[in-house]
């Protein structure tokens, strides 16, 4: 498998990556020993479940297949298969990032996905 993945990630977190030049994960991630990442019909219930209410996010948009045999498809919630990546992220596999803004009801607005709907 391979595709466009998704990571939802603090702004902060997000930004001292860009200065080190390479994301080796949220805190999350660390304690879990992979960085996880969302398909895009995984996103919205990701959000959902992980980053209610939270703002200050970014959803950042990464070619899976640039990652190599580094990315893994793991079974996760209800079995679905979810993209983890068991090393850092070279940030030359982001193809983009955008603001994922809290909405009055307490959800994330998402921008348009090309890949699949959220």
């Amino acid at each position: 498998m391979s595709g466009i993945i998704y990571k939802i990630v603090p702004e902060d977190v997000w930004q001292k990556a860009k200065l080190a030049g390479v994301f080796d994960g949220a805190p999350v991630d660390h304690a879990d020993g992979f960085i996880h990442f969302s398909t895009a019909p995984q996103l919205r219930e990701t959000a959902a479940r992980h980053f209610a209410g939270q703002q200050d996010l970014l959803l950042v948009a990464v070619d899976g297949g640039l990652l190599g045999d580094d990315l893994v498809y793991e079974v996760s919630r209800g079995g679905a298969l979810f993209p983890h990546l068991y090393a850092r992220l070279p940030l030359s596999a982001v193809l983009w990032e955008a603001p994922l803004p809290l909405l009055a009801d307490g959800t994330h607005q998402f921008p348009e996905l090309s890949d699949a709907a959220v």
